[in-house]
């Protein structure tokens, strides 16, 4: 099979499940995976409506130019389709946007002109006026503006909505998506909603933009705008394609949650996914939160980019520490230092609290560990160290006959997979001797302070 050209590629996207996040969740959650779209985004879909309806009416005509005011990916599915067919491309961006969306851009030829983000959007630098003043100067230009242009809506309506209505068979209860210029909420809820009103809509937002507090109020209060990072979902303005009466619950996600959701889908997911792709989940699962979902369930959120346009950014660990985002120390995780001690199936050594202190000597020496967990049953009770026993055994040598469980100390702490190791330093600092790790497959290990400085070391080799 064969395409007539790279613009025949544009929909039928994946649905994949988000096995990290539908832990100890009913239902199914799924995401509905945007980047496999040529040009890398869900605008891809948008971008070739607007212009196929452009062309029909005689707006858009041979050889002519288009201007349009982008957060990077509705350009760069313009500039794709324009491309292909023979149109020039001048885009306005805010200096907001990451580097990468901006050379895209500039690699398939098109001209960038990048304007400030904090001013009104009425104002003469905003990215909306000055493709508008551009629009005006430019002979024989066509300016599709995304916002107000209801191709936009249409396209997920005839698009979007059947795909994921199709590829669920019908079993869709929850659609969840960010909420930009609102063409994708608005085009595929409208579908949804037609084969099933009792299907949940949940726009994602970010802190700082108007759509949430508007969405409740229906009142348009500029005290609730502010600066925020997240690209591509948001707004200081009502499009027209936004339609709320579709949407049953707006959550506003931010930056740094957004920014560190979007990792954890590239580590634990393998889907190196865009900011706004994080906000979608995190949001999600904010809403699960106050409304469970039930075993039949199944939850298909929209993630709209590909990572590559965040590299510098999100993915960029200097950047998030600069911005607040991950703390000065390690970014590493828990399940990273298991693995880089090569002993991912190393058995724990425990002792029993009816054993005798002697028992733990003989273990400790057989086994090279300077710490012990002490059980009962299954059950974590205690813990005992070298230091305790080297001062129990100063007390009197009579000691070692005793039980573990009338010398023993307090448990070990213990911790999920995704702590930080900062996390787990400042706990081993505070005077804990180690802490016990509970993994995936319900076994336990153990991190020592020395497992630590190794996992660093190697991590910089």
């Amino acid at each position: 099979m064969w395409y007539s050209s790279i613009v025949d590629t544009v929909g039928n996207t994946p649905l994949v499940r988000l096995n990290t996040f539908n832990k100890n969740i009913p239902g199914t959650i799924l995401g509905k995976v945007e980047y496999f779209n040529p040009g890398q985004s869900v605008k891809d879909r948008i971008a070739l409506k607007m212009i196929e309806d452009a062309e029909s009416r005689g707006d858009l005509k041979p050889g002519g130019t288009i201007i349009e005011g982008t957060s990077g990916n509705t350009g760069m599915g313009l500039a794709m389709v324009a491309a292909v067919r023979g149109y020039k491309c001048v885009f306005t961006t805010t200096d907001k946007q990451s580097m990468e969306k901006v050379n895209l851009l500039r690699a398939l030829g098109c001209e960038v002109k990048i304007c400030p983000t904090n001013v009104e959007p009425d104002d003469p630098r905003s990215y909306y006026s000055v493709a508008k003043r551009l629009k005006e100067e430019i002979p024989n230009s066509w300016y599709p503006n995304q916002y107000d242009n209801l191709s936009n809506r249409q396209a997920h309506y005839e698009m979007t909505g059947p795909e994921i209505w199709e590829q669920t068979e019908g079993k869709i209860t929850h659609f969840v998506a960010g909420v930009g210029t609102g063409g994708t909420i608005t085009g595929t809820a409208e579908y949804l909603k037609e084969k099933n009103p009792d299907i949940k809509v949940i726009g994602i937002d970010s802190v700082g933009s108007i759509y949430k507090s508007y969405f409740e109020t229906g009142v348009f209060d500029k005290r609730h705008i502010a600066p925020y990072l997240t690209e591509g979902i948001g707004e200081d303005i009502i499009p027209e394609n936004v339609d709320f009466s579709l949407v049953d619950d707006v959550i506003q996600c931010p930056d740094r949650e957004a920014f560190v959701t979007t990792r954890i889908l590239a580590r634990k997911e393998g889907l190196f996914v865009g900011g706004s792709c994080g906000s979608a989940v995190w949001g999600a699962m904010q809403f699960i939160r106050k409304h469970p979902m039930k075993e039949d369930d199944v939850m298909v959120i929209i993630l709209p980019d590909s990572g590559t346009r965040y590299v510098s950014k999100i993915y960029n660990d200097e950047w998030m520490r600069t911005n607040g985002f991950i703390d000065e120390g390690s970014s590493m995780e828990v399940e990273e230092v298991v693995r880089l001690r090569g002993d991912n199936s190393r058995e724990l050594i425990t002792v029993d609290k009816n054993d005798t202190l002697e028992h733990c000597i003989v273990l400790m020496n057989r086994h090279n560990v300077s710490q012990l967990p002490v059980m009962d049953g299954e059950n974590l009770v205690g813990s005992l160290n070298e230091t305790r026993i080297l001062s129990l055994l100063t007390e009197s040598p009579e000691m070692r006959n005793k039980p573990v469980g009338d010398v023993m100390e307090e448990p070990l702490p213990v911790v999920s997979n995704d702590l930080k190791i900062d996390q787990i330093t400042r706990m081993l600092s505070g005077g804990v001797a180690a802490v016990i790790v509970k993994q995936d497959n319900n076994k336990y290990t153990i991190i020592t302070r020395s497992d630590l400085i190794n996992a660093i070391s190697k991590s910089m080799s």
